[in-house]
């Protein structure tokens, strides 16, 4: 009885795994991209069709070639599971509105840094 528990819940983590579909703009097939939570037929053809035109460089390139998908929607995409060439899309800049946040106070020094000519060498 044991066995037929513990098989049955190696079944079910086995076939949880399976749910969660990925799948690369720039490789899959129309099946493949229906596949993805929030991509229908009619979406998946718009993105073969702009895909025909050469592959998607970016996240960004994605999103302006492809009607119909915006900031939202390429979260909701990314987090389904779609990359574009391997990479699931970056939030770390970008608010629910689509606006860009403030970059850290931390990067702002390092910037300024950077900016900032080195010292001249003491003269001896």
């Amino acid at each position: 009885m044991l066995k037929k528990i513990l098989l049955a819940i190696c079944v079910f983590a086995m076939s949880a795994g399976l749910a969660f579909a990925q799948a690369d703009v720039n490789k899959a097939d129309q099946a493949g991209l229906d596949g993805i939570k929030g991509i229908g037929p009619a979406m998946s053809k718009r993105i073969l069709d702009e895909r025909k035109k050469g592959d998607f460089k970016d996240w960004t390139d994605f999103e302006t070639r492809v009607k119909g998908v915006g900031d939202k929607s390429a979260n909701k995409l990314s987090d389904a599971g779609l990359t574009v060439n391997g990479q699931p899309r970056s939030k770390s800049l970008v608010t629910s509105k689509g606006e860009a946040k403030p970059f850290p106070k931390k990067m702002k020094e390092q910037e300024a840094k950077a900016d900032k000519p080195a010292p001249a060498a003491a003269k001896s």
